[in-house]
């Protein structure tokens, strides 16, 4: 793979246990977006289960000039997740190189 940089793409389902509400969730996921946009530095999208108040789907982008620095992204973001969400987070990683997605 030559110098071209990397991606990763994480599926992020989440379950909000204690929520009871849209609302509820609204305000939980949206501060778990903001870390994730700001601190982590991830693009964010919510992507599934709108209309439900005890799941989300979100979809984070991450990308980095090294695989090296993109994993030890992808990590930090996992588990500061599994913290945030300890009994409602499961996390698919799919990171490819700039050249093949090219391809």
């Amino acid at each position: 793979m030559s110098g071209s940089g990397f991606v990763a793409v994480l599926v992020i389902d989440l379950h909000f246990g204690d929520t009871s509400s849209l609302k509820g969730k609204r305000k939980e996921l949206s501060s778990i977006k903001a870390v994730l946009r700001r601190r982590l530095g991830a693009a964010v999208s919510e992507v599934d289960h709108h209309d439900r108040w005890q799941r989300a789907t979100l979809t984070a982008a991450l990308t980095g000039g090294s695989l090296a620095a993109l994993t030890a992204a992808a990590d930090r973001t996992e588990r500061w997740l599994e913290a945030r969400v300890p009994d409602g987070v499961r996390v698919e990683r799919i990171v490819a190189s700039v050249d093949e997605l090219r391809d």
